[in-house]
């Protein structure tokens, strides 16, 4: 049987053992009432003989026989058990309680420490996709390069169908989507990659990557393409 449940069948025996010790705690009190009256109506009695006894002169003040008899004696003596039974039962249920609480407490630790190591487990996670994901999209950066760079390029489908609500033909795009720190931005807008995108091929373009909306594009384009930063450079080269 496992912690939780172990505990759990414990707490639910605990009320009907609480209540059990309760009823006896009860069923104490009412005998140690009984007990105290016939005591107290025994000792008045006896009280009352003893001074009949000294006015009559049988009995002088000094006597021995100014005493309770055994019988008060021995229910004052009883009385004084079943108060101690009540003290030792009433310990009893607090013992009890405080033991749960003790199994609560140890409980509850170990939820926090198993929800602790979920979100260490996902964090971890986490970062693991990013590196990786971030390893990916430079490995195709370079390989874009090296091959004269690959007109259009695919974000996630996680992201491509969050903006293709979007409107194509405007010029920047602003992503209401958690962003990594560590993502790494691109085209005019500088911001992360999504949707389709087009390779500059000036191999020593800056920005490289541009999405579609940001510079006016709604297809792949034919032939070269150069971002206009690169395209105003080589109008300027051709007319020197």
């Amino acid at each position: 049987m496992s912690f939780n449940d172990e505990f759990q069948s414990n707490l639910e025996a605990l009320p009907n053992i609480l209540q059990r010790k309760y009823s006896l705690l009860r069923d104490l009190d009412k005998s140690l009432q009984e007990i105290q009256r016939q005591n107290e109506q025994r000792c008045e009695q006896e009280i009352d003989d003893m001074k009949r006894g000294i006015k009559s002169g049988n009995i002088t003040p000094n006597s021995s026989l100014l005493n309770f008899s055994d019988d008060a004696l021995d229910e004052q003596k009883h009385a004084i058990r079943i108060a101690d039974e009540k003290v030792a039962l009433a310990i009893q249920a607090y013992d009890l309680v405080d033991t749960h609480i003790q199994q609560l407490d140890q409980y509850l630790k170990k939820i926090d420490e198993h929800h602790r190591r979920e979100r260490e487990n996902v964090a971890a996670t986490g970062s693991t996709t990013t590196a990786r994901d971030h390893n990916m999209k430079a490995g195709k950066a370079g390989e874009s390069s090296n091959r004269g760079r690959k007109k259009t390029r695919h974000a996630t489908a996680a992201t491509a169908t969050a903006t293709a609500t979007s409107t194509p033909n405007t010029t920047s795009m602003e992503l209401d989507l958690p962003v990594d720190p560590n993502e790494p931005t691109y085209c005019f807008c500088n911001q992360v990659s999504y949707g389709e995108m087009v390779a500059c091929d000036n191999p020593d373009c800056k920005i490289e990557w541009f999405h579609y909306g940001c510079v006016g594009l709604k297809e792949q384009p034919k032939g070269k393409w150069y971002c206009s930063d690169c395209a105003g450079k080589q109008k300027r080269r051709k007319g020197r």
